[in-house]
């Protein structure tokens, strides 16, 4: 039998991006606890800054009866001479019941002691003190609180509890509180708790109470509220996802609102004006044709049938915000770009300063401009620049904004374009799917970075292991591996660790081959044995592995492969104790030996322009192999013709491994 369940936790405010951070994890424990207590069923999680609440539509009341079996030792070993042994008596005890109550079956073709019992299940309502508890005992919000006397702990104080099973109230204990047949709605409304008399009613007392419960609808809310301020005044609100979940987390009854600043600020870089929004206050910023304007929008979480006042508040609010902002922003055009007091910033244990770093980044760019045939006095000007604005002012206040803040200060000093939009683009790409750098010359500043950072922590030891990786090398290789790809760079991993080693502290080199390689090997999504028989190949240029394993999955995953790679795999496996490719055409005997040798040589002569067409024509030669292996016996009794025929077979698959090792491909 089933009943409708509620459960409201009642909390002071709770702080959004915990809460946010946790959110999976908060529905996927009570559901772990759900099974545990054989009690699943479907429910509904909702939050509010002031609760969190389950609702189960359909609760079972009861725990179903289960039939407990329990299989001991062997009959052989629990009874000596009619008389239980330690073995036997151990097992009555673990069974709770006297030796002559178990009876005996059979298990895996032994006689052993049995015990059978029915184990009758429990009331929900005496269960659910422990499930909650164990419930809110999961949640790891990191800082925690106590308060008044408690030891325990929370991320907000509790301060009340309704736990209601077909609208009975259910006795259970929390931090001191108890339940009861209460809430509280929007604080502007009322302080006072409000009956709830039914949990029917249960969303409607919270709606006329202002408290909108579930997060989707404050969220459409919002979004209404944004629709119909864009039209109004004909702008555009940037929605940022992460801001407007955090915005639903704070809010019970949310209300958009236009506000504006001063159109001075707009001498500010848009960047800062919007961070400084968005940070400290939350608020979105507004744009026409693309140009950010001096409004904002701001989620109010007030009542009141004149919101003139609230909007007055936060432009009262961001003013000296973005005061302060000018302030910084002024000093540090007045200071230009420096870097002095980099020699004092330390980077990293062994590795030195940033400074030091700096110096190790222009090494390596500089190797990287002669290879790619950049400018290296630009290149050397922009990687020398690229940090110097950690030191500023405004970096100081918005650390997210270093390298963009360097940027508007070298061109505030007129430097190079490439220059300054290489200090922008330094750091590119930021994460998966996020932007590239815009051009070569930016490309070879974010690829000098990454490299430095990446054979820097290994040389000193700061190497990820299993699901560690606190300095982010995963990352940095796939954006190496990215940046390599989308401007076609000629970048052989071997060759690139070798030459740039030599200004790192010794270190295992191929630690670090291995690293990248597996790194490249878990970007592509293909068939894995695809990309092991191109690792196989010995290839380690980036843009050769991804174009290789293209070509290979290209023809491996056509509808007739299955029937050629049977071929193949015979070709791999007589070549893998070829130890000789020496051939002597006059040693021909049959005409499908020579058919085969004359058609291998004329597609081994050929440019190709792909290496799918490469591939195409080396997997042509099936029909000829299939003759040559119905009439020729590669294993003669006669040793030179079985050597002569193993080197032919060998010259062929030793083609293949130009591009990909055969035998390991898997369908």
């Amino acid at each position: 039998m089933t009943k409708p369940l509620l459960i409201e936790v009642g909390v002071e405010e709770l702080p959004a991006l915990p809460l946010l951070k946790n959110l999976k994890e908060i529905e996927q424990s009570w559901r772990n606890i759900l099974q545990k207590y054989s009690l699943e069923s479907d429910f509904h999680f909702y939050y509010t800054p002031r609760r969190l609440v389950l609702i189960h539509d359909a609760m079972l009341l009861k725990q179903a009866d289960a039939e407990i079996e329990l299989f001991g030792p062997p009959v052989t070993i629990a009874i000596k001479e009619g008389v239980p042994t330690q073995a036997g008596a151990g097992f009555a005890t673990k069974c709770g019941v006297d030796f002559d109550k178990l009876s005996t079956t059979v298990d895996r073709g032994k006689e052993v002691l049995y015990y059978k019992s029915k184990k009758e299940g429990i009331d929900t309502a005496l269960l659910l003190e422990s499930m909650i508890q164990e419930w809110i005992n999961s949640m790891a919000f990191g800082k925690m609180m106590r308060w008044g006397e408690r030891s325990d702990e929370f991320i907000r104080p509790i301060r009340w509890l309704q736990v209601r099973l077909d609208d009975k109230n259910i006795d259970v204990e929390l931090f001191g509180v108890k339940s009861d047949i209460f809430t509280y709605v929007h604080r502007m409304k009322s302080f006072e708790s409000v009956s709830v008399d039914s949990m029917d009613n249960y969303e409607d007392i919270l709606a006329n109470g202002n408290v909108v419960l579930k997060p989707t609808k404050r969220r459409e809310s919002i979004l209404a509220d944004f629709e119909i301020i864009q039209k109004e005044h004909d702008i555009t609100i940037e929605i940022d996802e992460d801001l407007l979940d955090e915005v639903v987390a704070i809010t019970e009854n949310p209300k958009a609102l236009l506000g504006s600043f001063d159109a001075s600020f707009l001498e500010l870089p848009p960047e800062v004006i919007i961070t400084s929004m968005k940070e400290n206050q939350r608020y979105f910023p507004v744009f026409k044709d693309k140009k950010l304007l001096n409004k904002f929008i701001v989620v109010s979480n007030a009542l009141s049938d004149d919101y003139s006042k609230v909007i007055e508040g936060n432009e009262r609010v961001l003013k000296p915000r973005l005061s302060d902002a000018m302030f910084f922003y002024k000093n540090d055009l007045k200071r230009g770009l420096k870097t002095d007091g980099l020699e004092l910033v330390q980077f990293m244990d062994g590795l030195g300063t940033v400074a030091d770093k700096i110096e190790r980044e222009e090494k390596v760019a500089l190797y990287l401009a002669n290879k790619f045939g950049v400018n290296s006095t630009k290149i050397s000007q922009a990687i020398r620049l690229a940090k110097a604005d950690l030191t500023s002012e405004m970096v100081y206040e918005f650390t997210e904004l270093q390298g963009l803040m360097g940027y508007y200060y070298a061109n505030a000093l007129n430097l190079d374009s490439d220059v300054c939009l290489a200090i922008k683009e330094q750091y590119m790409p930021v994460g998966e799917g996020a932007q590239l750098p815009s051009t070569l010359f930016s490309a070879i500043v974010a690829l000098s970075i990454k490299l430095d950072t990446l054979i820097g922590l290994f040389s000193v030891g700061k190497i990820p292991t299993g699901s560690k990786d606190p300095f982010a090398l995963r990352r940095a290789v796939n954006g190496i591996v990215r940046i390599v790809l989308e401007f076609d760079l000629p970048f052989d991993i071997d060759e690139m660790i070798d030459g740039l080693s030599s200004g790192y502290k010794e270190f295992d080199l191929k630690q670090l081959k291995a690293f990248m390689l597996e790194r490249i090997s878990k970007s592509i999504d293909m068939n894995p044995s695809i990309i092991n028989a191109v690792l196989s190949s010995n290839e380690s240029d980036i843009v050769k592995i991804f174009k290789k394993c293209e070509a290979l999955n290209s023809i491996v995953s056509g509808s007739d492969f299955k029937d050629i790679s049977i071929t193949f795999k015979r070709v791999a496996n007589i070549s893998k104790d070829v130890t000789s490719f020496d051939i002597d055409e006059s040693k021909f005997e049959l005409d499908e030996e020579k058919n085969l040798y004359a058609k291998f040589k004329e597609i081994t002569s050929k440019n190709y322009e792909s290496y799918e067409d490469n591939l195409k024509a080396l997997f042509s030669l099936k029909d000829s192999l299939d003759n040559y292996f119905d009439k020729v016996m590669v294993n003669s009794d006669d040793i030179s013709l079985k050597n002569n025929r193993q080197a032919t077979i060998g010259q062929i698959y030793n083609s293949f491994k130009d591009i990909a090792d055969i035998k390991e491909i898997t369908i």
